[in-house]
């Protein structure tokens, strides 16, 4: 997929864990590690915003954009 989650890199600015943000947010630890990973299809806006409001970001600190030339590599 041509979209990279870095919502790692942005948990580990903020030295919080993904089960706190889960918490904070109210999802399960399970479906922010999909995210997380890059393995979800899809996510929520109000998701989205959850996360934003929480870690005091914007989504493009979380979301980015690479050619799929690249690869699929996830820390790039």
């Amino acid at each position: 997929m041509a979209i990279i989650v870095d919502l790692d890199v942005m948990l580990a600015k903020r030295k919080m864990t993904s089960l706190e943000l889960a918490q904070r947010i109210g999802i399960t630890q399970a479906n922010l590690s999909i995210l997380k990973t890059g393995k979800a299809k899809a996510v929520r806006l109000a998701t989205l915003d959850a996360i934003c409001r929480e870690l005091g970001c914007q989504p493009g600190d979380l979301l980015r954009y690479t050619d799929d030339q690249e690869g699929a590599y996830h820390g790039k």
